[in-house]
């Protein structure tokens, strides 16, 4: 009898904490997705403003239009060349980072060999060195190439510093797969790459998808090698494209338009996290089913 007598009691005593510390993790949880979301809600907010109202300070503009996104796919401008050559830069770099990591990775994660823990090293003292100290060697090179104005000029630097975070990621997510995954396969009759291509990368998609959404996004985003590399308009990407945005005249600086132009270089992103979100969520569940 004591005993059913104290449970009530305890029960009371922690459901209140339990309460407050959900409410907690909900208040916490809003005030990050705030902080994330406030710039880019502004920054659409601006791009719907009239451009004689951008440095309004209202929650909504009074006035929306849409003449500032209809600016930015002006001919004129060539936005929209710059958004076709940065889906082929960012997806070229994918594509390929994705591949050679994958085949790096599993090989790193299964074989043991001398000096692995020095290449593994390397590996990530390579996806630490700054990009801007081997710039100018790296344009003298392409400049002897011939490779200025073109696109492998900027795949090529995209994927050397792509490929060691891809790699280390992968390999770490290739250690967690037990072996006796490729062993089963093999004892029922699956040769070493029917293993790998029937068992372990299935089970590897959330890993890839999660990589690869990485790759991409950094390869989306880069700046100083595409300014660098590149002096035609017609091969520029779109944050490079963005930075040079001009106004009417020589001291005018279009903010209303760069606002609109950010939200068409934002969305997109936006849109491939939620895609591939599923992707991940649906891999990771299969994995657990088949496990």
């Amino acid at each position: 009898m004591s005993g059913t007598r104290t449970r009530p009691a305890d029960q009371e005593i922690r459901q209140p904490s339990q309460v407050w510390g959900n409410i907690g993790s909900v208040v916490g949880i809003g005030l990050i997705v705030v902080y994330c979301l406030a710039p880019f809600y502004w920054m659409f907010v601006s791009a719907l403003r009239p451009s004689k109202d951008v440095f309004d300070t209202s929650f909504w503009p009074e006035t929306v239009t849409f003449e500032n996104f209809i600016s930015v796919f002006d001919p004129a401008r060539g936005f929209g060349q710059s958004l076709v050559n940065s889906v082929i830069v960012s997806v070229v770099t994918t594509v390929l980072a994705m591949v050679i990591a994958t085949f790096a990775a599993y090989a790193l994660a299964r074989l043991d060999f001398p000096g692995k823990t020095l290449l593994l090293t390397l590996i990530v003292a390579i996806s630490m060195f700054p990009l801007v100290a081997i710039i100018v060697p790296l344009l003298k090179q392409f400049t002897d190439w011939q490779w200025i104005n073109t696109y492998q000029s900027m795949i090529l630097p995209d994927l050397s510093f792509a490929l060691p975070l891809a790699v280390w990621t992968l390999t770490t997510f290739f250690r967690q797969m037990p072996q006796e995954l490729e062993q089963a396969a093999m004892i029922d009759g699956c040769t070493p790459w029917q293993a790998f291509q029937k068992v372990i990368l299935p089970l590897a998609s959330p890993g890839i998808f999660s990589t690869a959404i990485i790759v991409f996004i950094n390869a989306w985003n880069e700046f100083l090698v595409a300014s660098t590399m590149v002096n035609d308009p017609s091969m520029q990407t779109a944050p490079v494209a963005l930075s040079k945005f001009g106004g009417t005249s020589q001291f005018e600086t279009p903010y209303a338009t760069q606002m609109a132009a950010g939200v068409v270089v934002t969305v997109p992103l936006i849109i491939l996290v939620l895609f591939f979100q599923k992707r991940i969520v649906a891999g990771l569940s299969a994995g657990g089913l088949k496990a």
